[in-house]
């Protein structure tokens, strides 16, 4: 049951990553999601495996960089361009 709840936090992170791709806090917030579900999946199988939970603190680390990193990109964008449309982002510019 946990795993089909996992799966579908993974789907539906997923969907909302390929529809609202308009904005570029709805994408950053529907990744956190989906690491979120990768998360629990990681408890589930250490827990079934009964291994030791450290590598769990090694990915909360990475995820929060992850997020870190791109708050920064997002705070970046508003300052130059004003909003957080992807589609005004231009790399040419």
């Amino acid at each position: 049951m946990i795993l089909i709840m996992i799966s579908f936090m993974m789907i539906s992170g997923g969907f909302v990553f390929s529809l609202k791709c308009k904005h570029l806090l709805l994408m950053l917030l529907s990744l956190e999601f989906m690491i979120l579900a990768l998360f629990l999946n990681l408890y589930v199988f250490l827990m079934m495996m009964s291994y030791e939970m450290f590598f769990m603190m090694i990915f909360l680390t990475m995820s929060v960089c992850e997020g870190a990193l791109g708050l920064s990109v997002l705070v970046s964008m508003i300052r130059t361009y004003g909003n957080d449309y992807i589609l005004n982002f231009s790399l040419l510019w």
